[in-house]
């Protein structure tokens, strides 16, 4: 357990190793082959973290860690190696007891929900997360401008998805302002961002935001809340583990003040399995932990690696962790006798330990030890027993798990995903306006045309009449002028003197009268014409 000044971690003989808590924030290695006991001195850790009011957050990749939520049992099978082990070093504090714990996962499913916005993610460390050059970077910097600029929210990925298709719509628009954007860019960052789909990102980025403050609690005894991750099906999403630690690491260096070595941690992690995280972690997520790892120290801050091999971590990252437990590691090939003497070369030399030898001989649940004293430098190492853990030693039940949840101080405040009106919906709904003013537009114009089309025949129609009015009116005009009824006159007497004259000179042909007085036809037609018209 945890005294005033440093957690018990085992002891040598009768000589106890604790870890100075000033000195827990300058970090940690707990290396060991499996089935060494690396498990259980994560647990031992934790409990004295907890015991001392320090919060913990510890990624649980084989499930087996959330047993910190619950007491040990006398009827466990490990009870008797625990009890003995207790013996051998003296722990007469030594007792089962659980831990507060707050149980999280990110798909929701064995713990409450952790989800970040798209916007707190931001565009920088989104780019390194997603590998993109710089002109990929320069487009998600507009599209997150551009968002910014007309109030459009950046929630989750179907909010930057949308953005990013909307920013290519107004390509030409925007570019005399930022600069060129391309489709293909454009493209190559919408591939990114449905690689990070697929791996169950949508269930990260979203509402409501994690407040980075959650992981920071005490209990009313004033222990330290122990917040475990399930990680067993997070570490086949490499992308999405990635993402959430940026962000998570991002939010605490930036909300977290500096204060120097206080006397003991703000905040402890324990990333279990690291070589996991390191052997598909993006580059992105490499250079953030190195930058944590250096950095966050100064803001009270311990990171503790959990891993196989030392030569697993990277050796700017090793550099920095001051305390080391190494368990037992295996030299069975060329490569594993080299890791043996890599990590034999990285303690303070003690003559009374053959480092290299020890290594290979050590029992489940020994370890050699080497802390940061009270003065910053690294103890002689030393061939310790761990003390035993008073949680338990396996993972919860599905119960256990169940009752934990409802009854955590988290409660229901992330259980139900909030969609509010974000980018994707307002874009949308901008582009529904769009069609129906096109569409209004399209019917005004069809309905001008129309009117339009009817004013042309109204118009012909119109011109006819008036053309069928004067047609009308010019011939009655004619038909009652002086020079008409003259000609009416004329036609008639002309016509009423020939038929005279026809008739006689008909009679005479017939009945055979011709006289003196007779002329021809055509002299009587033209008199009788020419009388007819001064008749009239």
């Amino acid at each position: 357990m945890a005294g005033e000044t440093g957690i018990f971690v085992g002891a040598a003989g009768s000589e106890r190793q604790e870890l100075v808590l000033r000195r827990a924030n300058r970090h940690g290695l707990i290396a060991g082959a499996t089935g060494t006991g690396k498990t259980v001195t994560l647990q031992v850790l934790a409990e004295g973290f907890s015991a001392a009011g320090v919060p913990v957050f510890v990624s649980d990749v084989k499930g087996d860690l959330s047993g910190l939520g619950m007491a040990g049992s006398p009827t466990a099978k490990t009870h008797d190696i625990f009890a003995k082990r207790a013996q051998e070093i003296g722990d007469t504090a030594w007792r089962y007891g659980e831990l507060p714990v707050q149980l999280w996962d990110l798909f929701g499913e064995q713990g409450h929900p952790i989800r970040a916005t798209v916007s707190e993610m931001g565009p920088l460390l989104l780019a390194r997360l997603l590998d993109l050059n710089d002109t990929q970077e320069g487009v998600l910097n507009v599209a997150f401008h551009v968002a910014d600029e007309e109030g459009l929210l950046l929630l989750d990925l179907d909010d930057l998805q949308a953005m990013l298709a909307h920013c290519a719509e107004r390509a030409s628009e925007l570019s005399t302002k930022f600069g060129n954007i391309t489709r293909a860019s454009v493209g190559t960052i919408q591939r990114q961002l449905l690689q990070l789909r697929t791996q169950g990102a949508e269930h990260f980025f979203g509402e409501p935001a994690l407040e980075i403050s959650e992981f920071l609690r005490t209990d009313d005894r004033g222990r330290g809340v122990v917040n475990i991750l399930a990680a067993d099906k997070l570490m086949a999403s490499p992308r999405l583990y990635g993402s959430f630690l940026l962000w998570m690491l991002s939010e605490l260096f930036e909300t977290l003040p500096e204060i120097g070595d206080p006397d003991k941690p703000v905040l402890v992690f324990f990333f279990d399995e690291a070589h996991l995280l390191f052997d598909d972690a993006p580059k992105a997520l490499l250079d953030k932990i190195e930058q944590v790892v250096r950095l966050i120290r100064s803001k009270g801050v311990g990171v503790y690696f959990v891993t196989q091999n030392p030569i697993d971590i990277p050796e700017d990252v090793a550099g920095q962790l001051g305390n080391r437990v190494q368990h037992a590691l295996r030299a069975f090939t060329p490569k594993d006798a080299k890791a043996v003497r890599s990590a034999a070369e990285t303690f303070r030399a003690n003559p009374d330990v053959d480092v290299a030898t020890a290594i290979t001989e050590l029992k489940v649940g020994e370890a050699l030890v080497s802390v940061l004293q009270e003065d910053g430098s690294p103890s002689p190492v030393e061939r310790a027993l761990i003390r035993a853990p008073g949680t338990r030693v396996g993972p919860l039940t599905p119960g256990e798990r169940a009752v934990l949840i409802t009854t955590d101080a988290v409660g229901d405040k992330y259980d139900i995903a909030i969609d509010r009106e974000s980018a994707e919906e307002m874009l949308a709904a901008k582009a529904d306006e769009a069609v129906a003013a096109a569409a209004e537009a399209q019917a005004e114009t069809a309905a001008d045309k129309a009117a339009a089309a009817q004013a042309k025949e109204h118009a012909r129609i119109a011109k006819e009449a008036e053309r069928t009015r004067l047609a009308t009116q010019r011939a009655q005009a004619t038909a009652t002028s002086p020079w008409a009824k003259v000609a009416t006159s004329a036609a008639r007497s002309a016509s009423s003197s020939l038929g005279r004259q026809v008739a006689n000179e008909v009679g005479r042909e017939i009945f055979g009268g011709r006289g003196r007085r007779s002329t021809s036809l055509g002299a009587q037609l033209v008199r009788g014409v020419l009388g007819g018209l001064f008749r009239g």
